[in-house]
């Protein structure tokens, strides 16, 4: 969403002043003079200037004087500041926050990407339905971009978008797939997460990265039983992780105690021991492994 109101911005300020107006300055790179000459400066061979700058807290002699600085910029002059991170206590962002046209761009959880799919889709001039805009996100994932070029391709294909062409043309995310299959073994599923396990096995998934998988699956269930009824929102937050990450591990997380968690972490420890240390089949012992989840 960022990307794209960026893009929108850009776009629109070229297309009526050319890029003999544009300045683009990374803060990671630029110094504060450089940035500041940038932003005090008038434009040149175009009537207005637009300056764009990534990340440019990142610079701390810019973060220290950004409020000053800002307030003097020429009139001819448009800002636009992209800040991957922002620390809410400082006068730079009260000031950002107060004084300009401030606008965030956080993860969405499942039901906000199904929003915003079916809308994105309407824009388009297509349809999908919310139903299927959600089994779109737990077939691909939550990444935004990636649902986006996804999304794209569906159009292209068909303006309507049903469940079958998106089983037609998107991909199985291991990673989804790998939740489901911890899902199904712990809800006792032990033929579906048998199925699940060939699938991943069919789509070349190899067993040492299925294992990989599911012991990122078993951190965060770890750190989302210990976190009792917090919010999701804010476990995600604290845990850096994707709220949708969390609200599905929420539901297994309930069904379990916190001594079970750990005696899963410790069976999948030991598992990937041996896997490194003796001449295991890996296939056989993960199977095992699963079906040992599933009691």
């Amino acid at each position: 969403m960022l990307k794209a109101a960026l893009q929108r911005r850009v776009t629109g300020f070229v297309a009526e002043h050319t890029d003999m107006g544009l300045e683009r300055l990374d803060g990671e790179e630029a110094s504060f003079d450089r940035m500041r000459e940038a932003l005090e400066s008038l434009p040149f061979l175009a009537s207005r200037k637009l300056v764009l700058l990534q990340s440019p807290s990142a610079n701390k002699e810019f973060l220290e004087k950004a409020t000053d600085l800002l307030k003097e910029v020429p009139e001819t002059t448009d800002v636009l500041i992209i800040e991957p991170k922002l620390d809410k206590r400082t006068a730079y962002y009260k000031f950002l926050k107060k004084s300009t046209d401030f606008q965030e761009f956080n993860e969405l959880d499942e039901l906000g990407l199904s929003k915003w799919l079916v809308q994105m889709a309407k824009e388009r001039g297509g349809t999908l339905s919310q139903t299927d805009a959600r089994y779109l996100v737990e077939r691909v994932g939550a990444n935004q971009q990636l649902l986006a070029n996804e999304l794209a391709k569906l159009l292209n294909y068909d303006p309507k978008i049903t469940r079958q062409t998106i089983d037609l043309l998107t991909d199985l995310t291991p990673q989804s797939t790998i939740f489901e299959l911890l899902d199904a073994a712990l809800a006792g599923k032990t033929q579906r997460a048998l199925e699940l396990y060939a699938e991943q096995r069919a789509m070349k998934v190899e067993p040492q990265q299925i294992l990989a998988l599911l012991a990122w699956q078993l951190h965060v269930l770890a750190l989302v039983k210990v976190a009792g009824e917090r919010d999701a929102g804010a476990i995600a937050r604290e845990a850096k992780l994707n709220p949708f990450v969390v609200r599905k591990s929420q539901g297994v997380a309930r069904r379990l105690s916190l001594a079970e968690v750990k005696q899963l972490v410790h069976n999948t420890l030991e598992l990937d021991i041996r896997l490194k240390s003796e001449p295991v089949d890996a296939d056989e012992a993960l199977q095992t492994l699963l079906l040992q989840l599933a009691k």
